[in-house]
């Protein structure tokens, strides 16, 4: 291996860290124009995990302010997100994966989807099955397959949006 082959795997990985952290600031100030506009008070918390920037909107004063930024069942959230990963797009070129959390919506929807993957997995081992759930978003799915890898089974997403669900698996 040659010394200019060791150097270039850091460099690149600072440099996505670097590009994520960008893409977090962009975010976060588009972010805090629209509660501007608002008029809803907030604050804002970045973070790069799992290779896509991070950001969070909080707050300790009136969360039912920030739900009505979550919306039912998360549209609202999932909007913005797109809005946002649209003016991210528009200021860098670069398409972005950022995931935006309100108030801890998504937090708390992933500790149930994990659970409810880890059920589901649990269910299989004892049935033998397949077990089909209910229809969910690319998001939910995706922390629902991560469970179920988690528990030592298999899963696969089937349908069409926005209709597409998750079977899981005997191992």
């Amino acid at each position: 291996m040659t010394e200019g082959t060791t150097t270039s795997a850091p460099a690149e990985g600072v440099d996505t860290v670097s590009r994520l952290e960008q893409e977090g600031e962009i975010a976060a100030d588009y972010l805090e124009g629209l509660l501007d506009i608002a008029d809803l008070d907030g604050d804002i918390d970045m973070d790069v995990e799992a290779d896509r920037a991070a950001v969070s909107i909080i707050s300790d004063a009136n969360s039912r302010d920030l739900q009505k930024l979550v919306g039912r069942d998360g549209e609202v959230l999932e909007a913005l997100q797109e809005l946002t990963r649209l003016a991210v797009h528009r200021e860098t070129g670069d398409r972005s994966r950022l995931m935006l959390d309100i108030a801890g919506f998504r937090a708390k929807k992933r500790e149930e989807l994990a659970a409810l993957g880890a059920k589901a997995a649990d269910e299989v081992k004892t049935s033998g099955g397949p077990v089909k759930l209910e229809p969910m978003t690319p998001f939910e799915r995706k922390v629902v397959h991560d469970a179920v890898a988690a528990a030592g089974l298999r899963s696969e997403s089937e349908g069409e949006e926005p209709q597409r669900f998750v079977v899981v698996l005997p191992a």
